[in-house]
């Protein structure tokens, strides 16, 4: 668990000093998930990812880089993080853009 929060946080402190961290944080883990759906007018509220557990959120960055190929590359570093043993765990890790406003609005 320390290598790979040492990694994350070196990967932190790169972005922060590039000035491309916009916001970042760590989540809690799936155990600390709440699902919730408006069903019916009734709001129901489940223990747990929607996914089960078989896929976790650990945690977010938004940044502000040159482009897409920075991002990607930003992503690359993340999913080096180490895993049991302490190789790089090579998880999935998505990249995707910000929303922009509609023109006019």
């Amino acid at each position: 668990m320390r290598a790979m929060v040492d990694h994350m946080d070196g990967i932190d402190a790169e972005l922060r000093s590039r000035g491309e961290l916009v916001e970042g944080q760590g989540l809690e883990g799936p155990s600390a998930t709440r699902t919730v759906r408006l069903r019916d007018g009734r709001r129901e509220v489940a223990d747990g990812p929607v996914n089960g557990g078989r896929e976790a959120l650990a945690g977010y960055w938004i940044v502000d880089c040159a482009s897409e190929d920075r991002a990607l590359e930003i992503a690359a570093l993340a999913s080096a993080c180490p895993g049991p043993g302490g190789t790089p765990g090579g998880d999935p890790v998505e990249v995707r853009p910000v929303m922009e406003e509609p023109p006019g609005e």
